[in-house]
């Protein structure tokens, strides 16, 4: 596929939990697996901005477009 999700390097760099970011988002923490992995097949741009809120980033920082 090619958008990458960068989730976990993200949650990695600013040293939060999968779980502790799905209680700030409002999602459950298997769907927050779902997209960690790449397995979303959409995200909803309300979702994207929580997340980007919570960790103080830009979309383009989590997710990726790379060419096959």
């Amino acid at each position: 596929m090619p958008i990458v999700v960068n989730l976990d390097v993200m949650m990695a760099k600013r040293k939060i939990s999968s779980q502790d970011l799905a209680e700030k988002v409002g999602i459950t923490t298997a769907n927050l697996s779902i997209l960690k992995t790449g397995k979303a097949k959409a995200v909803r741009f309300s979702t994207l901005e929580r997340i980007c809120d919570e960790l103080d980033c830009q979309p383009g920082d989590i997710l990726e477009y790379k060419r096959e």
